[in-house]
């Protein structure tokens, strides 16, 4: 069967281990999750893999008969957002089982061994936190996210244990740097860039960097049909002003990403003045400098507006996570991959986080994004073609191929 037809069943397959009927809701250390392991040790066991849990509750694949060898890996994560769609993480674990499915009759002859990753926990929704599986294996796993709750009050760690993954022994994961060659993630691209390009897919060469602010805007409120217009001090006024022109700086930046995605309004009624406004600022960039830089010019722009318009306006940075820039060679071994499958390298940065993200602190990493419709994602009717996704094994196998003869 051809690899991208094989891979569209496959993941119509592991679409139904999922708490809702529209999209996919697949939340780690679930029942959902457990069907899933079952399905994805199947995809290993069909590569030829020796299929095994850590502690973290990650899948691992390994190629058997290659002893102490240094390991590449490869994978992404099993678990969905909300009614999500059917491809964002998991469709990286199908595509890795697929193109070393390629060598399984010569494991032997692989200078390195190769592992396959299903990580369980990459979104964060089910608990406040994420990474958990990469964390660990990077050895940066904060022993304080097990006592975390979901809403229905689970903690993090009795999920895990209900699993049968083991949170104290978790925390002792971190893999040897020196035995590790690198980890590479295939993964839908979430955006528009690659239709445009008309391309199956495309070469990341790093991973934004995110900052997060909160942004409180004090006013005075009063009667809307009795206070003057002339001397409002208007919180809502002054916090619109100061999105639009976020939006419009970030627009004359290249590759530069910023959204105000969470506003409220108090008294937040029909007929009173907005006296408060508190909202996010998101930014995202591969140059970390360059958001340092946008977050010092909304605050100059904020204490200009704020003495014009006499409100008051509080930045306070609330989360910051570096860029990844992604490995010269093992980007490279990609490129092989794509141009090998007949197809033009082109490179674009990814906006999102990855597992690849938490990885670089073990690792050098590389990115390789699918084309996906509409560049719509974690939504039911995200989609990506069965063509594509076998443009993208052979891509990965390449890739490996590429890495095998370097030795």
């Amino acid at each position: 069967m051809d690899d991208g037809v094989c891979a569209q069943e496959r993941l119509a397959s592991i679409a139904a281990a999922s708490e809702t009927k529209e999209g996919v809701t697949r939340l780690p250390w679930s029942a959902e999750h457990r069907t899933a392991f079952g399905i994805i040790a199947e995809w290993m066991t069909d590569a030829g893999l020796q299929v095994a849990m850590d502690a973290a509750g990650t899948l691992i694949g390994r190629t058997p008969g290659t002893g102490e060898r240094p390991a590449l890996l490869l994978g992404s994560h099993q678990d969905s957002v909300r009614s999500g769609g059917r491809y964002d993480g998991i469709m990286g674990v199908a595509l890795a089982c697929l193109a070393v499915r390629r060598f399984r009759n010569r494991f032997d002859a692989l200078p390195f061994a190769i592992e396959v990753l299903a990580f369980a926990d990459e979104e964060g929704v089910r608990f406040p936190t994420a990474l958990i599986g990469p964390r660990a294996l990077a050895g940066t796993l904060d022993p304080a996210v097990f006592a975390m709750a979901d809403r229905d009050g689970v903690t993090m760690g009795d999920a895990m244990r209900g699993f049968g993954a083991d949170p104290s022994a978790a925390v002792h994961l971190a893999r040897d740097p020196a035995r590790v060659i690198g980890y590479i993630e295939a993964h839908i691209e979430q955006g528009p860039v690659l239709e445009r390009e008309d391309l199956p897919v495309g070469i990341v060469t790093g991973i934004c960097g995110i900052s997060r602010h909160m942004i409180e805007v004090s006013g005075e409120t009063g009667h809307a049909g009795t206070v003057p217009m002339a001397g409002r001090r208007d919180a809502l006024i002054g916090a619109a002003r100061l999105i639009g022109e976020i939006g419009a700086r970030a627009s004359r930046r290249n590759g530069f990403r910023a959204t105000v995605g969470q506003v409220d309004v108090a008294p937040n009624v029909v007929n009173a003045i907005p006296s408060t406004v508190r909202m996010t600022m998101d930014t995202r960039s591969v140059d970390d400098a360059a958001r340092a830089d946008f977050a010092a010019d909304i605050a100059r722009l904020a204490s200009g507006q704020a003495a014009d318009t006499g409100v008051g306006i509080d930045i306070a940075q609330t989360y910051d996570q570096k860029a990844v820039t992604c490995d010269p060679a093992l980007t490279d071994a990609l490129r092989a991959g794509v141009t090998g499958a007949g197809f033009r390298a082109f490179d674009l940065p990814s906006g999102a986080t990855h597992d690849a993200s938490a990885m670089a602190d073990l690792c050098p990493v590389a990115m390789l994004f699918v084309r996906c419709r509409d560049g719509v994602s974690h939504r039911p009717d995200e989609y990506a073609e069965d063509r594509d996704m076998g443009v993208a094994v052979e891509a990965l196998a390449g890739a490996i191929a590429a890495m095998a003869e370097r030795g």
